[in-house]
Order: C-alpha cells, then sequence, then structure tokens
C-alpha cells in the first residue's frame, strides 16, 4: 500500500518539475532577446510564459511537500537507515534551489514594472538556475539509491564518509544529463502544442509563429539528446546495475554477442522472452561498445532479486518508442520551417497539438524504468524495499490517504488545467494585439 501511494504521488508530482525547468530556460531566451532588441513582442512572450510557469510551479511545489513527507511517514525505517546521507541533498535542494527559484520567480510575477530590464534578465537567469539546481540535487538523493557511494554502515546505518564521493556517485551524471534534456524536450512540445492550437484558430499570429519556430528547433535539439544521453545511461547500468538491464532487455540467459528485441514480450513465470524482431549483437554493443560483449542475464543472479521483467521490459520499450516519435515529429517540423509551410500545414499542426503530452508520458515511463528496475532494493544491494517501510502504520491508514491523495490531487490537476486553459484564452496582452 505505501509503495503504491508513493508511485502516485510521486508520479503526479513529476508531471510539473520537467516542464518547469524547460519553461524557465525558454523564458530566459526569450527575455535575452527582448533585452538585445527591446522588441514588444519579446516583452509579452515572456510575460505571457511567466504565467504559464508561475501556475506549473506553484502545483509542482505543493506535491513536493507532500512527497518529501511521506518518506518519513511511510518509509522510517528507510528515513533511519540513509538519513545521514539522503537528507543532505533534500536540504540543500530546499535551502539554496528552491529558494532561488521561488523567489525570483515573484520578482517575475509581481515587479515586472518596477524594476529594470537588467533586473528582470538577472530574475529569469536565477529562476532558470534555480529550478534546475533543484533537479540535481533531487537527482543526487535518487541517484544515491541506484548507485550507492561515499558511505559505511555502522551500527546499522549508513554513514555519510565521502560527501563528494555520494553526489557524483556513478549514476549522477548520466541521469542529470537525460533528465534536463527531456525537461528541455517537454517544455518545447508544450509550447510547440499551444501556439499550433493558436494558429489552428488564427490568433495571436505573430506571438504564435515565433513561439513555434522556437519550440520546434529547440524540440528537434532535445529530443536528440535524449536519445544521446540515454545512451550514455545505458552504459552505467550495464555497468553498475547488471539485473535492471537483464530486466530491461527480458534477457534471461548470460550472452557474448547478446541481440536486442525490439518487438517481443517477457513470459512471466517461463523465464523466456518471445521476441517477433530482433536485431543481432545490438544489445551488446550499445551496452559496452563491443558487439561481441558478454550481457549478464537474469539467471546469473538470486530470483528474490529479479526486478519486475515485465513491466520494467515494457516501460523502457515504450519509452524509448515515445522519443522516436518525438524525434520524428520534430524532424517533420524542421523540414516545413525549412519549406516556409511550418504554420499554414494543418495537419502537423495538429499533431503538434494532440502530441503534447507525449513527452510527459516518456517521462513517466521512464521513471517507472529505473525505479522498477531497481526492485526489490529501495538501495541498490544494500536495503530492500520490504525493509524500508513503516511497519507501525496500519494498511487501512495507507488506504485512506490514499485515497484522499487521489481526490485532493485530481482536483489539484483540474484546477491548473483550468488556470491554464484562462491564460491561453486571454493570450498575450491587447496591446500587442493592435501592433499586430
Amino acid at each position: 500500500m505505501s509503495r503504491i501511494q508513493f508511485a502516485f504521488t510521486i508520479g503526479f508530482h513529476y508531471i510539473f518539475p520537467p516542464l518547469t525547468i524547460g519553461l524557465a530556460w525558454f523564458i530566459f531566451g526569450i527575455i535575452c532577446r527582448y533585452k538585445a532588441t527591446g522588441s514588444e513582442l519579446h516583452r509579452e512572450m515572456a510575460r505571457f510564459w511567466v504565467r504559464i510557469l508561475a501556475a506549473t510551479f506553484a502545483v509542482g511545489a505543493a506535491t513536493g511537500i507532500a512527497m518529501e513527507f511521506q518518506i518519513g511517514t511511510n518509509w522510517a525505517d528507510y528515513s533511519r537507515f540513509v538519513g545521514d546521507i539522503f537528507g543532505a541533498p533534500l536540504a540543500i535542494e530546499a535551502v539554496v534551489a528552491f529558494f532561488l527559484e521561488s523567489t525570483f520567480l515573484a520578482i517575475l510575477v509581481f515587479a515586472w514594472d518596477r524594476v529594470s530590464i537588467r533586473a528582470i534578465w538577472f530574475a529569469a537567469l536565477m529562476v532558470a538556475l534555480g529550478s534546475t539546481l533543484s533537479a540535481f540535487w533531487i537527482l543526487v538523493a535518487n541517484s544515491w539509491q541506484q548507485t550507492p557511494a561515499g558511505f559505511e554502515i555502522i551500527d546499522g546505518r549508513a554513514r555519510l564518509t565521502d560527501f563528494t564521493a555520494a553526489v557524483f556517485n556513478a549514476s549522477t551524471w548520466p541521469r542529470f544529463l537525460h533528465t534536463t534534456c527531456a525537461a528541455f524536450a517537454t517544455a518545447a512540445f508544450f509550447v510547440m502544442g499551444l501556439n499550433s492550437a493558436y494558429l489552428l484558430r488564427n490568433k495571436h499570429i505573430e506571438f504564435a509563429r515565433k513561439s513555434l519556430n522556437a519550440a520546434v528547433i529547440a524540440g528537434f535539439i532535445f529530443s536528440i539528446g535524449q536519445l544521446a544521453t540515454r545512451h550514455t545511461s545505458g552504459f552505467q547500468v550495464a555497468a553498475t546495475q547488471p539485473a535492471k538491464l537483464a530486466a530491461m532487455e527480458g534477457l534471461y540467459e548470460t550472452t557474448r554477442g547478446a541481440p536486442m528485441v525490439v518487438v517481443g514480450i517477457p513470459r512471466p513465470g517461463s523465464d523466456e522472452t518471445i521476441s517477433w524482431l530482433k536485431i543481432p549483437k545490438l544489445l551488446s554493443f550499445l551496452s559496452f561498445g563491443d558487439f561481441n560483449a558478454e550481457v549478464k542475464g537474469l539467471n546469473d543472479f538470486p530470483k528474490r532479486d529479479h526486478p519486475p521483467v515485465l513491466v520494467t521490459f515494457v516501460t523502457f520499450r515504450t519509452m524509448v518508442a515515445s522519443g522516436l516519435a518525438m524525434i520524428g515529429l520534430t524532424a517533420l517540423g524542421l523540414l516545413l520551417l525549412w519549406r516556409k509551410t511550418l504554420h499554414t500545414q494543418k495537419l502537423f499542426l495538429r499533431v503538434a497539438v494532440l502530441a503534447v503530452p507525449l513527452p510527459f508520458v516518456a517521462n513517466e515511463l521512464g521513471w517507472v524504468t529505473a525505479e522498477m528496475g531497481r526492485q526489490p532494493w529501495v538501495v541498490y544491494n544494500v536495503m530492500r524495499t520490504s525493509n524500508a517501510v513503516s511497519t507501525s502504520v496500519p494498511a487501512s491508514y495507507v488506504l485512506t490517504s490514499g485515497i484522499l491523495f487521489v481526490m485532493i490531487y485530481s482536483l489539484l490537476f483540474a484546477a491548473w488545467v483550468g488556470v491554464l486553459r484562462r491564460i491561453y484564452l486571454k493570450g498575450p496582452s491587447e496591446s500587442l494585439e493592435v501592433t499586430q
């Protein structure tokens, strides 16, 4: 019950941080253009996206706080075991990154007309840096669970012995780069979809064209970046979490020159994967850079240490398929931009609107792959998830609070969508419409 509740709350929370990070840097880029040119169009573009950023940040902050409290209430044994290590990055994230982001976002929202353009530029930079630093420290904490380092166990608790080794553990940089690329791509698709909707309605034409052009270019670059950083992360997983790699690929027998299953499905309980399409030796190459490298299969590990194979296998492939679809759509957008038909190609604009959820889905699937692939460990090869739960909290309490979370978060999501809809319908300022 605690796992289900935490999965729901963190899954819901994870809708918002990638969009916040990507939008913050998108706004900073627009403000750089406004600072350089004094363009009224770029000024109103920035103010429009700041309103959307503020609404998204508020929901993300609220849901993030609730999630952190659950670590203490539902996972008390885990908190006692790793508090000396896990607490430091979370404290740095809250004290430094979160307050940096929230303080300067307040300037962008409430003091735009009261400060100079230099102050606006600096505030936008601090919001972007703050949101990125926040993601970094959260990923430090989570990456330590994946590849723990810089600690020793004393009196049944993990004690920090090397702060640098704990922070820059084996998976920190690959996961941070992959996550930030995903955040930029998420914002690009969000901007692309919203402005495609404006063009389909023949509203705010110049505003929509400028934003759409930038979104298509950024979407393509960072969708490619997702693929490249995923490959780097794959090397790390192969080296440090071989059981996770085997589960992701449905590989049971250790194989030299292992093929990659492109289309297939593991058969639960049978220790085999049915494959309809596979590429010879590709898994060995993608995992180790050697077509003949040996890849460990699940049968090399005790059954009690196997991750849930079916879930990990399916979510990983669906995530990759989503990423490839993002690359394909933005590549088509670049072609249309080059041909100067992007703004009038209605089929592309409609698909762009429908594709807004695509990066959000990919983000969630990536998280599920990473976390389910780590099971049955809450700290990989150190502490089992079954030993981390709060045994003093009755299941009925977890069930009741879980139902309340679902109800409250459903209302919160509806409110967020309602606010975004109101901002979208209002659009940029009326003065900008007159100049167009």
